[in-house]
């Protein structure tokens, strides 16, 4: 199913919907402020699994992240220390992964061996109301094919075509960019940049 809606005038009782379709272990589609992602309820390890499946690999030693709407439940999903926290407030929400290291209520099968998560919030009213209305975060990772020439599909209509069979919802809310999050190592005691992306990281 593809769902269309309008940054301008978005009506939000699709929110509940797509909730409704998170919460009982449906995968969707959806835009961010970088590229399209796929994702799934962090509490339904079946879904989780599915995506895995996806995108051929395995769920325990994959590099999933969660999408928050805020900083404000950090805590109950990472460690952070006071430091982090400052530089993760002034770069939020925007365009960045932060590794950060997991707590224990990162459910098992999403936690990787390394025992870190990625943590996102969005600078995209589409996943941030999608994780308000769903009441916890949502796993996340991006659409790409690396055997393409161009890495990210940024139309939603040839992400629909490629994999509406293989998700439960996709939603359309326009064109995607075709460059990723910056993602950021926060686990040594100097923020390492890994992958430049869109967001240009405030120290």
């Amino acid at each position: 199913m593809l769902l269309k809606l309008y940054p301008d005038n978005p009506n939000y009782r699709e929110f509940r919907k797509i909730a409704d379709v998170l919460k009982d272990g449906g995968i969707i589609i959806y835009p961010t402020d970088t590229v399209y992602a796929i994702g799934c309820d962090i509490n339904n390890n079946k879904a989780i699994q599915k995506i895995a499946n996806i995108k051929g690999i395995n769920a325990d030693q994959a590099n999933f992240s969660l999408i928050c709407s805020s900083l404000s439940n950090l805590s109950e999903y990472a460690k952070v220390d006071n430091t982090t926290f400052k530089m993760m407030k002034k770069n939020l929400p925007g365009a960045f992964t932060f590794i950060l290291q997991a707590s224990n209520n990162v459910p098992k099968l999403f936690k990787s061996k390394k025992k870190t998560v990625g943590i996102r919030v969005p600078d995209h009213y589409i996943p941030l109301s999608i994780v308000e209305e769903l009441g916890n975060p949502i796993l996340t990772t991006s659409i790409h094919d690396p055997d393409e020439v161009i890495e990210y599909t940024t139309d939603p209509e040839l992400i629909h075509e490629k994999y509406h069979k293989q998700v439960d919802l996709i939603i359309d809310g326009g064109f995607g960019k075709n460059t990723a999050s910056t993602i950021v190592d926060c686990t040594t005691n100097s923020f390492e940049i890994i992958r430049p992306g869109i967001g240009e990281l405030k120290l």
